[in-house]
């Protein structure tokens, strides 16, 4: 076969394959609608639908949203209500404690070595109720405060607590006064925050001594058992009228450690104010810092004395430790004794050793005091 033949026929070939491999003609393109149409998704088999007849419409105009920023909730502080600032110890310091008239409402006993009466005096526009014991003879007489130890006030009756080492104190020439603190027995009931309502009954108390004809009002001390301890542990940085204080198993004089607030009682239902503040602030450990005697020891101006048995769960003795050890820190003078075997409540043996002590004690610093 001839060359050019050949080359015809494969050019034929090649002609006729490229015309069967071509593509169609496309169609005319379809003129673009302004707006999309939307676009459906369907389930199931596709069915024939009418075509779309796409209606204008006005062009949208675009507004602006502004963007949302999540701001805080500001928090809101309540101020100190002045009654809870009163009772921080700079604020029962800058107090006046006044007293008043000492009244004899009753005579209970006429022993051998004194008078036993009931008594009534003012504080802080309460009338508080108490027991007094009276040496015989002329005086005047040095006395002694005595604080008594937490008692139900259901179960409590006038002298509970202090009525045993006030025999003792006054068969050795002192008049004792003990205090029924507000809320208790015949006293009026009162504001008592931490326990500060207990503390000015006490020194309003001691302030009241110079109603009475028989008694040295410049030679007073202060006596105080368990909770009664702490009520003296906080009078010590606040006066400088008591020439010496015996703490018999205090509570601790640090509030973060026995937590006590003393709650609202005495006060007006209706003081909202005092309600708002009292229960954020107490929260709050400048609060707490404020209200506790032991960061204040540095103004304590008379000697201490403090006494706790050795198996003592009630008031543990690592809070009167720290009372002692604040105490020397400062400089302060205090005497410490612990007592085996002896619990909240001395018995025996170690109750006569504790009242000797507290009799030598009190002679030296206040019925002998200049």
């Amino acid at each position: 076969m001839q060359p050019k033949i050949f080359f015809g026929i494969i050019t034929s070939c090649l002609i006729a394959i490229l015309s069967a491999c071509a593509l169609p003609t496309p169609a005319p393109p379809v003129p673009t609608p302004t707006r999309a149409a939307v676009v459906q998704t369907q389930t199931g088999a596709p069915t024939n639908s009418p075509t779309a007849v796409l209606t204008p419409t006005s062009t949208a105009t675009a507004t602006f949203t502004p963007t949302r920023t999540n701001t805080p909730t500001p928090t809101f502080t309540p101020t100190i209500h002045p009654d809870l600032e009163g009772v921080t110890i700079d604020g029962l310091r800058a107090r006046e404690y006044q007293g008043g008239q000492i009244r004899i409402t009753n005579t209970i006993t006429v022993t051998d070595a004194y008078t036993r009466t009931y008594i009534t005096y003012p504080s802080d526009g309460l009338t508080i109720s108490g027991l007094m014991h009276v040496p015989f003879g002329r005086g005047p007489f040095p006395v002694i405060i005595m604080n008594h130890g937490y008692i139900p006030p259901s179960r409590y009756v006038t002298g509970s607590d202090t009525y045993r080492p006030a025999d003792i104190l006054a068969r050795n020439g002192y008049i004792t006064i003990s205090p029924d603190f507000r809320g208790y027995a015949r006293s009026d009931s009162g504001l008592n925050l931490f326990r500060s309502g207990y503390m000015i009954d006490a020194l309003n108390a001691a302030a009241s001594v110079k109603s009475l004809p028989n008694a040295d009002p410049k030679r007073i001390g202060m006596w105080g058992h368990s909770m009664g301890g702490g009520v003296t542990t906080r009078a010590m940085v606040v006066s400088d009228l008591i020439k010496a204080h015996v703490l018999y198993a205090p509570v601790s004089a640090d509030v973060r450690v026995r937590r006590f607030t003393g709650g609202l009682s005495g006060a007006s239902e209706s003081d909202a104010d005092l309600a708002e503040s009292y229960y954020y602030w107490t929260r709050k450990p400048e609060i707490i810092h404020d209200v506790s005697p032991i960061h204040y020891f540095e103004n304590v101006t008379a000697p201490v004395q403090i006494h706790i048995g050795e198996i003592d769960t009630t008031t543990p003795p690592m809070w009167s430790e720290a009372i002692r050890d604040e105490l020397i820190k400062q400089n302060k003078y205090v005497e410490y004794y612990a007592y085996p075997r002896q619990a909240h409540a001395f018995i025996g043996n170690g109750w006569t050793l504790f009242n000797q002590r507290v009799v030598a004690f009190f002679d030296k610093y206040v019925k002998n005091a200049k």
